[in-house]
């Protein structure tokens, strides 16, 4: 069995550069632009979070005065120190660059450790499975949100409660579809429509606040703890549920680099959080006072009934909007993981001229689809889906927790009891909330457990059969200062031109190179190496991008040029090539690499009985570089220039 590897640069690490900073606009108009992007998934919770915490385990959790304050008041403090304290007065300072989420924060704290590999790879680790459990929140999040929405029909039209799932699908599949043509244009609706929804949600709650006003009393912690104390069980399992309510929470810090912390933060203190609460006591005053309310979806019965097809539509609109910040997370976070060596190369396809945050990538995107249609379809409903989607919710928490506690350690210098204070504080409420859905997992907590196990094997097997096949391939290669001696005993003819070798270092022979030589028996006038490596930063300016080495060789006419993107940065070879032309840093007066050769380094990869990894995984390895992109098109380099030479290497 034999699949195909590129000896090119290192990949560097992931998602899109923007152009322009988005923050140096106006404030409102960020504002604005952060409650579609930043708030849909957290802003639509409200649909199936308080719905869930009283159907849940059969009703555990009554519709009784002291059930339903204690439940509000978990809801408020868990949104509270979780998002408010947590995400946006804490982690939201835990820049990389000015960029968030877990694969920017694991990078920051791998970073800080550097100096000690044992711990720098546990940091990786981390935020392999921080990563991994991401995507499983992307095939449930859109078939949960959606369907969500659509059951509105039940209420406002019970004879149309079949055509739910057939309009759900509709609506995803016609998602998944557009992906393809990008989402600019679409996603300048995204804000307003996105306002128009915390407007009204909030109308709705405030309704029912205040002609019930006393609900307000559940906005006090001793409801929590009464409820707690009274029903120890029955709390843990609402807790389950509750964390229903902090969904999208990442995404405030995710996306970061994309408006400020400013905006962000104003967004969710003046717009988003109270919206967000009125509308949960407004359920919670319904459900006081309408029993049956509870089971029967409090969300759409809050509204009165003229308003409930408005609603359904407005709220179909808002999940998308939730559905799209995930499936672009998803791709986003691919990009990273390939240009961090955890995926292989895979196709990316840019969706707009001057936004290199929109990108499209046909394989994640099939691989999302084809998971959401099967997600929804075989639970049917959002009720059912939402005993599965906790784990991963909580799971990643966590992660952002321990990956916090190391920044805050190093970083922040922080004395041990405020470590102990934070760790107590937050990860206490996260691993309470990860226990009591872990206790769903036969009830459907298995299939984001699943999601996020395929694809850690996924990542982590690529990572050491790419670190086993360049080690073989490197001893292949042989010493580059040796093969230079050699080819000035030859005396080989010099062609005119220019040829790149996309290679990881400088230290051995590209094996294009090599087999350049040896077949066709001639050596370019100009031999540029090219190694690209992956920076633990997002970005790199242009101007700090570019290293020549001096080989020293006597030989001339072979020289080595590094290339530092950042995980954040679009790996284009050719444009880093034409940069150091326009700067004079290449020698021998290169003025243009518009015309140069590139040539690649790929051959069949053999897979043997050598120790190192399980033959399954062996396996899994080649057919993953075997359908791998192809690496030309990865790397920018044009089609019509590139020469892919080189030989077998084992696995």
């Amino acid at each position: 069995m034999s699949g195909s590897t590129v000896a090119g640069p290192t990949p560097p690490s992931a998602e899109a550069s923007p152009t322009e900073p988005p923050h140096a606009g106006r404030a409102p108009a960020l504002l604005l632009a952060a409650l579609g992007i930043v708030f849909g998934d957290i802003g639509t919770s409200p649909l199936y979070a308080l719905q869930t915490v009283f159907t849940i385990d059969h009703g555990a959790v009554r519709p009784t005065q002291g059930d339903v304050y204690g439940v509000v008041s978990l809801i408020f403090w868990s949104v509270t120190l979780i998002v408010s304290v947590k995400y946006v007065g804490v982690l939201m300072r835990a820049d990389n660059d000015g960029e968030g989420g877990v694969m920017a924060l694991a990078a920051l704290a791998r970073r800080l450790y550097a100096h000690r590999t044992s711990r720098a790879g546990l940091l990786v680790l981390l935020g392999i499975v921080g990563v991994s459990l991401f995507y499983g929140d992307s095939v449930i999040t859109p078939a949960i949100s959606v369907l969500s929405a659509v059951e509105g029909l039940k209420v406002a039209a019970p004879s149309l409660g079949h055509v739910v799932l057939p309009v759900a699908a509709v609506i995803l599949t016609t998602l998944f579809a557009a992906q393809r043509f990008g989402t600019g244009r679409v996603g300048r609706l995204f804000g307003p429509v996105t306002a128009l929804w915390l407007l009204a949600i909030a109308v709705a709650g405030l309704r029912e606040v205040v002609v019930h006003p006393g609900v307000l009393r559940g906005l006090s912690p001793t409801y929590s703890v009464l409820f707690v104390a009274a029903h120890p069980f029955v709390a843990f399992v609402a807790m389950g549920a509750i964390v229903l309510a902090v969904t999208g929470a990442e995404a405030l810090y995710a996306d970061m680099g994309h408006f400020g912390r400013q905006p962000i933060l104003r967004a969710w203190f003046f717009v988003v959080f109270p919206a967000l609460v009125l509308n949960y006591l407004g359920q919670s005053a319904l459900i006081l006072h309408q029993p049956e309310a509870a089971t029967a979806n409090p969300f759409f019965l809050l509204l009165p009934g003229w308003s409930r097809i408005p609603m359904v539509v407005l709220a179909t609109a808002a999940t998308v909007i939730a559905s799209q910040a995930v499936i672009s997370g998803a791709f986003s976070l691919s990009r990273q993981g390939m240009q961090l060596g955890l995926l292989p190369p895979l196709t990316v396809r840019q969706t707009a001229e001057h936004e290199g945050g929109q990108i499209y990538l046909p394989g994640v995107n099939a691989l999302l689809f084809v998971g959401v249609l099967t997600v929804m379809l075989t639970f049917r409903s959002s009720a059912r889906l939402a005993t599965a989607y906790g784990v991963s919710v909580t799971g990643a928490l966590v992660v952002d927790t321990l990956l916090l506690l190391v920044v805050a350690r190093v970083l922040w210098t922080w004395p041990a009891w405020k470590l102990v204070l934070a760790g107590v504080a937050f990860g206490g409420v996260e691993v309470m909330f990860l226990a009591a859905n872990l206790s769903k997992v036969a009830h459907g907590g298995w299939l984001p457990l699943l999601i996020a196990t395929l694809v850690l094997t996924v990542m982590t097997t690529w990572q050491r059969g790419r670190s086993i096949v360049s080690a073989n391939r490197k001893a292949k290669e042989g010493s580059l200062t040796e093969f230079v001696d050699r080819l000035s005993e030859q005396g080989l003819t010099r062609v005119p031109g220019v040829a790149v070798f996309p290679h990881p270092g400088k230290d051995t022979t590209p094996l294009a190179l090599r087999a350049n030589v040896e077949h066709n028996r001639v050596v370019h006038e100009n031999v540029i190496i090219v190694s690209a490596s992956a920076a633990n930063v997002p970005h790199v300016p242009p101007e700090e991008r570019l290293t020549i080495d001096d080989l020293g060789y006597d030989y001339d006419g072979i020289q080595h040029l590094s290339v530092d993107f950042g995980f954040s940065d679009k790996p284009d070879l050719p444009e880093a090539l034409r940069q150091a032309c326009a700067a004079g840093a290449l020698e021998r007066g290169v003025a243009s690499t518009d015309e140069a050769s590139y040539f690649l380094s790929r051959g069949a990869i053999r897979r043997t009985s050598a120790p190192g990894m399980a033959r399954w995984r062996k396996a899994l390895f080649v057919a993953l570089a075997h359908n791998a992109a192809d690496p030309a098109a990865y790397f920018g380099l044009p089609a019509e220039r590139t020469v892919t030479m080189g030989s077998d290497v084992n696995l």
